[in-house]
Parts: structure tokens; sequence; C-alpha cells
């Protein structure tokens, strides 16, 4: 499973340790990464996640997982949250018809 955000795209990040001497050695900058469980209205069901924080905010901000998903262009979504956007489009079809 890669570090990588579902909602962001925020990755693993690459630099230097500089001592005091000045002497670099390379180090790496993990996002913050939470497994999370977030509740879908139009699936009724919880929904695991691996999103950072800033994902999670995001998500809250917008008001619910469902929401955020429809709101977003198809093009700024990973594979992952493209399939479940897919299945939240699918269920709420169903419950229209």
């Amino acid at each position: 499973m890669s570090r990588r955000c579902l909602i962001s795209g925020k990755g693993v990040l690459t630099g230097n340790n500089v001592s005091h001497a000045n002497n670099r050695t390379r180090r790496r900058f993990l996002p913050n990464l939470q497994e999370t469980s977030v509740l879908s209205d139009a699936l009724n069901q919880m929904v695991r996640l691996r999103v950072t924080t800033r994902g999670l905010k995001t998500i809250e901000i917008n008001g619910g997982i469902d929401s955020y998903l429809l709101s977003v262009n198809d093009s700024k979504l990973s594979e992952e949250a493209l399939r479940l956007k897919r299945r939240v489009q699918r269920a709420l079809e169903k419950k229209a018809a």
C-alpha cells in the first residue's frame, strides 16, 4: 500500500538532514496518514479510507464523503476514490428511481 492520501493526493517528499557541520544525508518527509472510517449516507455504511488529517478536514468542510466526491472533478481523484464515487452515484440513482 502506497503512502498517498486518497483525497488530497499528498505523498512522500524527500530532502536532506543538514548537520551543524553542513553534512547532508537524505531523509523522507512522510504524510500524516490515518486509517479511518467515514459514514457514507448514500451507501448507508462506513467506508474505510486512508487519508491525511488535511483530507479528513476537507471531507468535513464539504459536508461528508458523498458530497465531497460528487463535487470534485474526476481528474483530481485517485482510482480508488473514483470507484467509490461511482458506487455513491449508483446508490443515489437507485434511491431516486
